[in-house]
């Protein structure tokens, strides 16, 4: 009966610790999370509380050693950007006509967009292609 209680509060450490990963997006804590999994392995196992506290310790300080720098550097890369700053400097099609009002439309992956040229005095007709310079709200400004 002490096994069951002891992994069933190692799964409830890890849960609570899962908690804050979630809402802070701290990778810290789901490796703590981890690391109180791996605790209530050794408890099932039949391990001691000694035995289930240094598993938890070296896994979690493991992860936090080799996997966390892995993380952070990946997550620190310039070319990996998301939303509108992912489409500047991409090319797409024109639909109709762009020139300097707001009135064109492009493809631009994969998406309907409206769209103006970044000179006031540039046309672009259907089918070109055009490189995307800003995303001003909702309208595409190309070249």
């Amino acid at each position: 009966m002490d096994r069951v209680d002891a992994w069933v509060w190692w799964l409830i450490a890890a849960v609570g610790l899962g908690i804050p990963l979630v809402i802070t997006a701290m990778p810290e804590f789901g490796m703590f999370a981890v690391g109180a999994v791996a605790g209530a392995v050794t408890a099932g196992l039949g391990g001691g509380i000694v035995a289930q506290v240094i598993v938890f310790v070296v896994v979690s300080v493991a992860l936090l050693v080799f996997v966390r720098p892995l993380a952070y550097r990946n997550r620190q890369r310039p070319e990996q950007r998301s939303g509108i700053e992912a489409l500047k400097g991409k090319q797409a099609v024109v639909l109709e006509r762009v020139d300097g009002g707001a009135s064109g439309r492009i493809k631009l992956a994969g998406e309907i967009w409206s769209a103006r040229s970044l000179e006031s005095g540039r046309v672009f007709d259907p089918g070109q292609h055009v490189d995307v310079v800003e995303i001003d709200g909702a309208t595409a400004v190309v070249m």
